[in-house]
């Protein structure tokens, strides 16, 4: 039987707001997405809503065609993959899909960022911000990468799990199944 594995991907896009969080973190990626297919076409996460607006933030299903990514060609990455079982996935795919019925519901979590920063949980109602969302999506799917609430998760945290197998570290569009559909 073939092993099952959904992907993290870590990004930086250079943008004012990634610069200021790095400034903090020291942390070389500062958004995290989850996929279910090593080519990054299903990628989900809490993000810009509009490329254009870092305000207008939610749930979103990324695209590194078109959206954040094709404002940011410059966009820095690393892929992981981590292996689950085909229950687990099932899992993840109906509560991505409660995400989905309700995506106009859901906004980004810019105090539980800021809680982050000083150890303190804040979490909001019908609200996440991008290592909450994907960390909450494992977490309730049965997978647990660390001893701590899904709201004090960063994006380097991904980075530094051993659970993770690294598969591509560069820019974003030089990842051969991305650039293969971009040229």
């Amino acid at each position: 039987m073939e092993d099952t594995y959904v992907y993290i991907l870590l990004t930086d896009t250079g943008t004012l707001f990634t610069k200021s969080i790095k400034k903090y973190t020291k942390a070389p990626y500062n958004h995290v997405s989850l996929s279910f297919d090593r080519d990054l076409i299903e990628l989900y996460s809490f993000g810009r809503k509009r490329p254009s607006n870092p305000l207008n933030g939610g749930f979103v299903r990324e695209d590194v065609e078109n959206g954040t990514y094709r404002k940011y060609p410059g966009t820095t990455c690393v892929l992981y993959k981590l292996k689950v079982t085909p229950r687990e996935v099932v899992k993840m795919r109906r509560i991505i899909g409660i995400f989905q019925k309700k995506e106009k519901k859901w906004f980004y979590n810019l105090l539980g960022v800021i809680g982050v920063s000083i150890n303190e949980p804040v979490e909001i109602d019908s609200s996440y911000f991008c290592s909450q969302f994907v960390s909450d999506v494992l977490h309730r799917s049965g997978i647990r990468l660390w001893d701590k609430l899904p709201s004090l998760v960063t994006p380097d945290d991904f980075r530094q799990s051993d659970r993770l197998d690294w598969i591509y570290e560069g820019k974003l569009y030089d990842y051969e199944p991305v650039k293969l559909r971009i040229t």
